[in-house]
């Protein structure tokens, strides 16, 4: 990964990287530094499988936790201000109907780094993103996908809130 790369978040993702790394430091890094020091105490290293298994556990959390300071780090906040309302933008929530099977689809467009599209969470870099990007209602844009091209028609545009602060309060 590009340690300069700008990731394009909403504030609900960053939050969630956020969160991901203050755990992975405080809790996951605590608990394999324990495994290790078991492991070492059962002598000898070189056939030792509890410790080789925490060495490479190690290893993988302080690589995430790099990649998730570098997102961090160059994390950019989706702001629909700088939008145009009524076209597809990062963060719209977006309707589509499938022109040849007439199936419905609604999904929010987010960064590549938020993408989750069994969430219906899906990337301004996906072929569906980038072919949506800048349209408007009413619209029909091709996707190019391994099946051939696909028509969809873009039914309704919605700003998703993401990053507003809700007005309601916990009861």
């Amino acid at each position: 990964m590009n340690d300069n790369k700008e990731i394009v978040l909403t504030a609900e993702g960053l939050t969630k990287l956020q969160n991901e790394l203050d755990e992975l430091k405080t809790v996951h890094r605590r608990d394999v530094n324990d495994r290790i020091r078991q492991a070492k105490e059962y002598g000898d290293l070189s056939e030792n499988a509890e410790y080789e298994d925490a060495k490479q556990e190690q290893a993988f959390i302080e690589g995430r936790i790099l990649k998730l300071e570098a997102m961090i780090r160059n994390a950019r906040l989706i702001d629909e201000s700088e939008y145009v309302a009524d076209e597809v933008h990062l963060g719209a929530i977006v309707k589509v109907k499938d022109l040849k099977s007439s199936g419905g689809y609604e999904f929010s467009i987010v960064g590549s780094a938020e993408a989750d599209p069994g969430n219906h969470r899906i990337s301004n870099e996906s072929p569906l993103g980038q072919a949506l990007m800048g349209h408007k209602k009413g619209e029909t844009v091709d996707v190019v996908t391994p099946r051939g091209v696909v028509k969809y028609k873009i039914e309704q545009i919605k700003n998703s809130n993401f990053g507003k602060k809700s007005n309601k309060k916990a009861s």
